[in-house]
């Protein structure tokens, strides 16, 4: 088979298991964000293929998160920035550890603050102005820092669901060599 079509066909398979996964979370913090495990499709597909191909499929998930996981937004921007960069930038962070031994850890990682910094700045400086006086039991004078703990609240929990995950399967012999795109060299 060619080797592209089977990376776009891969890619599709891992974009609708993340939307399925995106299906099963913790209820969403007010106004977005919830935590689930969606994210490991996507940074596992990245960091077999590359940022590239990664940066691609979070693109195109971040459109569907937007669209069939309805999507807040208020104007094109947080509908840029929160869906379309924020997921391109998780694929783009986990495809730069392509071929590396522990790739999907680092890819992880480097990903999910990617995404994080992403939604980080978007909150800040769009969402801000939408700030509610106190939350969590703290008054709220900066939206920087309403934005870090808002976003904070449901990407560190995802992120470490996901670095769990991988540490479970990567247990399986099978498992890390699809983990390593070791199933790639001989195709």
């Amino acid at each position: 088979m060619n080797s592209k079509v089977r990376t776009l066909c891969e890619a599709a398979i891992m974009i609708a298991v993340a939307q399925v996964l995106s299906y099963v979370s913790v209820p969403p913090v007010a106004n977005g964000g919830s935590i689930d495990c969606a994210m490991l499709p996507i940074i596992l597909f990245a960091v077999r293929h590359g940022a590239g191909w990664g940066t691609g499929a979070g693109f195109v998930y971040g459109v569907l998160q937007y669209v069939l996981g309805h999507g807040i937004a208020i104007d094109w921007t947080t509908i840029i920035a929160d869906y379309l960069i924020a997921y391109a930038l998780l694929g783009l962070g986990a495809g730069l550890f392509k071929g590396r031994e522990k790739g999907v850890y680092w890819g992880t990682v480097t990903g999910g603050v990617f995404r994080f910094l992403a939604h980080l700045v978007v909150g800040a400086t769009v969402w801000g102005r939408y700030m509610p006086e106190e939350f969590l039991g703290m008054t709220m004078t900066s939206p920087w820092f309403y934005s870090l703990i808002y976003n904070g609240i449901y990407m560190v929990p995802c992120i470490v669901i996901v670095l769990v995950l991988f540490r479970l399967l990567w247990m399986n012999s099978t498992m890390r060599k699809f983990f390593t795109a070791a199933d790639l060299q001989r195709a």
